[in-house]
């Protein structure tokens, strides 16, 4: 699974024109899924977003989860984090995971960071979505498992 992870102030999605999904402060994630994958990954990819320590603490220092600063998570579904760009200008998809397959790990995934205690809102699985953030800092991580 890869992901790309916002430290965000305030983020949210929209589908034809109606909000979905909406957070503070939290963490904007962008859930890409790949034909390898297991429930494992996606467990283990949502306790390490969970746990990861980017939000600064009383020093400024990127200190603290986002438990720790009682954020939420906007999960996002995102195929295109799998394009393949090395052969001619329009990028391959092949690498990503299909869509049955991709949806119940999305979900698999969005449902591990709320058994572990973290509130989550999503976007629409396959939908067209507009997604907006306000990015704080800007904080922009990039993970694979």
């Amino acid at each position: 699974m890869r992901a790309v992870i916002q430290r965000v102030s305030e983020a949210g999605v929209t589908v034809e024109g109606r909000e979905v999904g909406r957070i503070g402060r939290g963490l904007l994630v962008l859930v890409g899924v790949g034909p390898e994958d297991t429930d494992e990954t996606a467990r283990a990819l949502a306790a390490k977003i969970v746990n990861l320590r980017i939000f600064g603490d009383s020093s400024g220092k990127m200190n603290l989860s986002v438990r720790e600063v009682g954020g939420k998570v906007l999960a996002v579904s995102q195929f295109t984090l799998h394009a393949d760009t090395r052969k001619g200008n329009r990028p391959s998809f092949t690498a990503a995971a299909p869509p049955e397959m991709a949806e119940r790990l999305y979900e698999a995934f969005s449902k591990a960071v709320a058994d572990l205690g973290i509130p989550v809102e999503r976007g629409i699985f396959g939908a067209h979505m507009d997604v907006r953030l306000v990015n704080d800092g800007p904080v922009t991580i990039v993970m694979e498992m």
